[in-house]
């Protein structure tokens, strides 16, 4: 898996001050994609025991409250991302916020991405779609991406909104 950065604060992408992971590699290609340098598979840098490490410490930190994975495509590096959300959760009591270009429904049709989906609490799902983008929406650039509370959302196997 390759990162194209980590942001140790972020506001932007969650509740709250959240430590951001940016992973690269994304077949979306989502036209007017705000970060379409990381749609390469072979951008940024290599995730080693050292990366992890340095997120782990990020993510500890007193003033955060959570984890957010974007990317690129979080759910097209779920081998990488499922140890780290893994960890995540052992080790702290954090928040995980996944943006996913998957909708819900994809995501539950795939058994690696299911298990990362697992580990979260909330997922920003869908393809942004330039034609329905809407700058007043809280957490999402277009009005079909959901904010769906992931672990209510398992527990009675139906979406249920955590932002409407």
């Amino acid at each position: 898996m390759k990162y194209g950065q980590m942001r140790k604060f972020d506001v932007a992408n969650g509740e709250g001050i959240r430590t951001s992971l940016f992973v690269t590699g994304c077949t979306h290609k989502c036209p007017d994609c705000f970060n379409e340098e990381y749609q390469d598979f072979s951008a940024g840098m290599d995730w080693d025991e050292q990366a992890e490490a340095q997120l782990l410490e990020y993510v500890k930190n007193p003033h955060v409250v959570g984890l957010t994975l974007l990317g690129g495509e979080p759910m097209q590096n779920t081998e990488g991302l499922i140890p780290v959300a893994r960890r995540v959760k052992a080790e702290t009591e954090k928040t995980i916020w996944i943006y996913s270009g998957y909708t819900w429904e994809q995501i539950m049709d795939h058994a690696d991405m299911k298990e990362l989906l697992s580990y979260a609490d909330v997922l920003v799902d869908g393809r942004f779609e330039k034609e329905l983008k809407d700058l007043t929406l809280l957490f999402r650039g277009s009005s079909n991406q959901r904010v769906i509370d992931v672990q209510k959302s398992l527990a009675q196997n139906e979406i249920v909104h955590y932002l409407k």
